[in-house]
C-alpha cells in the first residue's frame, strides 16, 4: 500500500497552522494532501501524526497531532486520546464535552506559542 503523503508534508501543513494559530479538520488537511475525506484515509493520517508526533518530541518540539480536529465538536478525534495525548499531560477527563474542550484550547495554545516564537511571531521562548 502506498503512503498517504510524505510525512514531512504533513508536518510543514500542521507547523504552518501552528504558526497561524489555528488547528485543522481531518478533512482540511486531507484536502491540502489531495484527498477526499474517508475513514482509511483519516485512520492513515492518524497513524502518520503519531509518527509526526514522536519525531517531534525527539528534536524537543510540542506535539502536533492536537491540531487536528473533527469538525463537529473541534477535538481530536479517539486515536489521539487512546494514544496517552491527554494522559502523558495527565489529563484523565472525558474525551468530549466542556472540560476536553478547555484541556485541548490549552494544550493547542502551548503548541501555538512555540511555533510562533520558532516564527518570530511570539514572545521569546526559554531555552528555544
Amino acid at each position: 500500500m502506498a503512503a498517504l503523503a510524505d510525512p514531512e508534508e504533513v508536518r510543514l501543513h500542521l507547523v504552518a497552522a501552528a504558526q497561524a494559530g489555528t488547528a485543522l479538520t481531518y478533512s482540511e488537511v486531507l484536502e491540502r494532501l489531495g484527498y477526499a475525506f474517508s475513514r482509511p484515509k483519516m485512520r492513515a493520517l492518524c497513524a502518520m501524526l503519531g509518527s509526526i508526533d514522536r519525531e517531534a518530541a525527539e528534536r524537543g518540539e510540542p506535539e502536533l497531532a492536537v491540531l487536528v480536529v473533527r469538525q463537529s465538536d473541534g477535538l481530536p478525534g479517539q486515536g489521539w486520546w487512546v494514544g496517552g495525548g491527554g494522559r502523558a499531560r495527565g489529563y484523565e477527563g472525558p474525551w468530549q464535552g466542556p472540560e476536553a474542550k478547555r484541556f485541548i484550547d490549552a494544550v493547542q495554545a502551548e503548541t501555538f506559542a512555540w511555533w510562533q516564537c520558532q516564527a518570530g511571531t511570539g514572545l521569546q521562548a526559554a531555552d528555544n
